[in-house]
């Protein structure tokens, strides 16, 4: 696996995998966990050449605090990306990406504007504004993201979509470790004790899909799904919600294409999580 830094290193690095055919980009933030690794393992089904990026990126980061203690391991991260088969990292500078004089953000109206948008204001402007950079810079067919970010990944989707980038971009199925917690750099940042408890986000998201397919009111069931984040000990609950999965407005009734969507603080680490909820599996009644 060829390692460049510099926007001059990409390009040549870039024209070479691009005349050997279909090229695909998983953008990471570094800290890479088995979930990472699957959107690489699947980026080569899909593509000649794997493109990954490694960069921790300042603008989506509403505390400061927040930025300082993301985990940053770029050497083992390195390791892991050659072990599965990734053809070049790239893992630009800061000041590569935001060069000096650099004035532009990407916000995406309607589809960023709650839940996370709400919880962490302007996060999904520098998310936007970063992939926008990333994919520019590449120029992948496809690109890669895990479906844990699930609001992430529809504000990338239309992002792509209004600015015609023209990169497939796809989804990922969660990755989760044996007893249902989603993989996250952030589960680094728990406690054994934390990390014990924490599973009571996925059980409770479980617990809430399983109520509303059984016929229980989408409200008593997202109550109660509350209720057990309490009860396990998680100090703040941002939201738990069940949405519409294209447009990521709430719903209060189940129709369509639906997503749990839920965030939820555990000591001091805050974890998201979603689940898909299917409609035909709905009794009628």
């Amino acid at each position: 696996m060829q390692t460049v830094r510099t926007s001059e290193e990409l390009t040549r690095a870039l024209a070479e995998l691009r005349a050997s055919g279909k090229l695909a980009l998983v953008p990471t933030m570094g800290a890479l966990h088995a979930g990472h690794l699957a959107l690489v393992e699947d980026a080569k089904r899909q593509a000649d050449n794997v493109v990954a990026t490694i960069f921790v990126n300042p603008t989506q980061f509403n505390d400061p605090d927040d930025l300082a203690r993301y985990p940053r391991q770029e050497a083992e991260d390195a390791r892991k990306l050659a072990e599965a088969g990734c053809d070049l990292l790239w893992a630009p500078a800061v000041e590569d990406i935001y060069p000096d004089g650099f004035a532009t953000d990407v916000h995406v109206l309607g589809v960023s504007d709650r839940w996370e948008g709400a919880a962490r204001p302007g996060h999904f402007d520098g998310v936007a504004t970063v992939v926008a950079r990333l994919l520019l810079a590449v120029r992948p067919d496809v690109a890669l993201f895990g479906e844990k970010d699930f609001q992430q990944l529809a504000v990338i989707r239309q992002m792509a979509a209004d600015l015609g980038i023209g990169t497939e971009i796809v989804g990922v199925p969660t990755v989760r470790d044996a007893d249902g917690l989603a993989l996250s750099s952030r589960n680094a940042l728990l406690s054994p004790e934390e990390r014990r408890r924490a599973v009571a986000l996925p059980n409770a998201l479980n617990a809430a899909r399983d109520s509303i397919l059984d016929g229980t009111s989408v409200a008593d069931a997202l109550r109660e799904a509350k209720q057990l984040l309490v009860d396990a000990g998680f100090l703040r609950i941002d939201y738990v919600a069940l949405v519409n999965a294209a447009t990521l407005e709430p719903l209060d009734a189940p129709r369509g294409t639906m997503r749990l969507i839920a965030a939820a603080v555990i000591g001091t680490t805050r974890l998201i999580d979603n689940l898909p909820v299917e409609t035909e599996a709905i009794p009628p009644r």
